[in-house]
């Protein structure tokens, strides 16, 4: 009988520091699953400020440029208009990311991210994702700045 006790005991206290493990797992793994998404919610009120600015500064440029316009133009005595031409080299120059720029950034960013998803070593894959999708990214961008006219087509 005593035997028996014994071993229910043991058996007890053996269920019950497995069970443990377990909890203690799991608790740590809803914690990184809490901090990722505080960090996507940080990245997105980010995203949402740097998108208010972008539309600030483009009303400020646009004002910009018809403060200029208006203050370029003059009127001779005879009430004709005349426009200088420093409006138009404003224009032509190109403002900005270029496409391929925006393709390397938001390249090396998903590579990174996937890479760190797919490898077991966060750090090499982050590195190795980075770069595969940095090289991507250029490609594709560096066709859409061919296509828009911003770099010449190759010959």
């Amino acid at each position: 009988m005593k035997r028996i006790i014994a071993i229910v005991a043991l058996a007890t206290v053996l269920a019950s520091c497995g069970n443990r493990a377990k909890e203690e797992a799991l608790a740590k793994q809803q914690a990184i699953a809490a901090v990722k998404d505080s960090l996507k919610l940080d990245s997105f009120k980010r995203a949402e400020e740097a998108n208010k600015q972008r539309l600030i500064e483009e009303k400020h440029q646009a004002e910009l440029a018809s403060a200029r316009r208006s203050a370029t133009t003059s009127y001779s005595s005879s009430g004709t208009t005349t426009t200088s031409s420093a409006g138009t080299t404003a224009a032509a120059k190109k403002k900005g990311w270029s496409d391929a720029a925006k393709g390397t950034a938001i390249g090396a960013g998903v590579g990174a991210l996937g890479g760190i998803l797919i490898d077991k070593n966060n750090a090499r894959g982050a590195i190795i994702g980075g770069l595969a999708g940095a090289g991507a990214g250029y490609a594709i961008g560096r066709a859409e700045d061919r296509k828009s006219g911003r770099v010449q087509k190759k010959q």
